[in-house]
């Protein structure tokens, strides 16, 4: 853990360095992120060192089934709210036209909660109704985004 921290702040750091403000006490947009990447990368090193130094409970098992459903409900809005043209991608003569930010989201939802060891049809689908209109009246009424709310 304290490796993956230190390597996106290494990440961080060399994106961040095109931006000016970086170096001595001239402040600019590049101090912050270069000053967050540092802490990041001290509080890596002491996680990797503590990991080093003490004896930790073993490493259980990888719950793969949570993590499947929450990136296939990613790929599915992905998809979804853009349309898809499968005669481009993989050369099967289909296109589905996107399907706007209701369905796409209320899709989303339902797949990724699917992925829980706790799934009720009820509450996920009220859930997911909830999360829907937080989305479309928070991206589309107050940041008024360009959102198409459903299928053309």
């Amino acid at each position: 853990g304290g490796l993956a921290l230190i390597a996106l702040a290494i990440f961080a750091i060399v994106a961040s360095g095109e931006l000016p403000g970086q170096h001595g006490f001239a402040f600019g947009p590049g101090t912050a992120p270069r000053m967050f990447a540092t802490l990041l990368a001290v509080v890596g090193g002491l996680v990797a060192l503590g990991g080093l130094l003490m004896d930790g409970p073993p490493i259980g098992h990888f719950a793969v089934k949570g993590p499947a459903y929450v990136l296939t409900a990613i790929l599915l809005f992905a998809g979804m709210i853009r349309g898809v043209d499968l005669q481009q991608m993989i050369g099967i003569p289909l296109k589905i036209p996107p399907l706007g930010l209701v369905l796409s989201t209320l899709a989303a939802f339902m797949v990724s909660i699917m992925g829980s060891s706790e799934f009720r049809w009820l509450e996920s689908v009220l859930a997911a109704l909830a999360m829907t209109a937080f989305c479309v009246g928070l991206f589309v009424y107050l940041l008024q985004l360009p959102f198409q709310l459903w299928p053309i």
